[in-house]
């Protein structure tokens, strides 16, 4: 596993080290050592997946709340995706701002998205599928969101949604 800071205080992007011979490939995908070795501390408690029929389904922009505010590590199993962590830190140094990556199951990669950064991604295949690492058990009272059209971030998604849940789209504008 190859580990690289992105321009978000505490978002990695996380590429895969994959051996590959005439079987095909093997690639570790999580590693606590590693994740160690890097100066994070990552335990997760859950693993959950999302499955996503059409390209251009909108998922986000999805955080929980203290006391429970939950680290992710996220990967596209299949499809393609752009992914989007959002900093709603308020004492970070990159507050309000997001970073973007395409997740694909062929480039393998990884987002790590710490405690208080918002969570979101746009398909660009369809029957793409995301695979979730989660630090923290769900707690619906406080999961939480902003809106993923806000022009307070100016997330620049690479299509439009086709698909976005009502929920989704009742998330407030954000409002320090």
């Amino acid at each position: 596993m190859h580990f690289s800071k992105t321009p978000i205080n505490g978002v990695w992007l996380i590429k895969q080290a994959r051996h590959e011979d005439a079987r095909g490939f093997f690639a570790r995908t999580f590693s606590p050592d590693m994740f160690i070795a890097s100066g994070l501390s990552f335990n997760p408690q859950q693993h959950s997946m999302s499955h996503n029929t059409l390209a251009g389904t909108l998922r986000g922009m999805h955080l929980q709340k203290a006391p429970q505010s939950e680290q992710k590590l996220v990967r596209c199993t299949r499809g393609a995706v752009f992914d989007v962590a959002l900093d709603l830190r308020e004492t970070s140094p990159t507050y309000k701002q997001w970073y973007g990556a395409k997740l694909t199951a062929d480039n393998g990669h990884s987002l790590f998205i710490p405690r208080g950064c918002a969570h979101g991604f746009i398909t660009l295949e369809d029957n793409s599928d995301m695979l979730y690492l989660i630090d923290t058990p769900y707690a619906a009272d406080l999961a939480s969101g902003v809106r993923w059209d806000d022009t307070a971030f100016g997330i620049a998604w690479p299509r439009q949604p086709v698909v976005v849940s009502d929920r989704d789209n009742a998330w407030p504008y954000y409002a320090a």
